[in-house]
């Protein structure tokens, strides 16, 4: 075996590890999961509001 093969094959594994990869991500399965996260930024925003509403009174 030289090394283009060894390549080859290390490049065709690599790929078909994105391939499951993206349609691991894309399944159906994961949506809900994903749609938690995406929403994760405005749970801080909700704890957040109280103080600085609070900065805002002893000002």
């Amino acid at each position: 075996m030289d090394i283009s093969t060894i390549r080859s094959f290390f490049t065709v594994l690599i790929f078909a590890i994105f391939i499951g990869i993206w349609i691991w991500a894309w399944s159906g399965k994961r949506k809900k999961d994903f749609d938690e996260a995406a929403n994760l930024p405005f749970a801080d925003e909700e704890k957040m509001k109280p103080m600085t509403d609070r900065r805002e009174r002893t000002s």
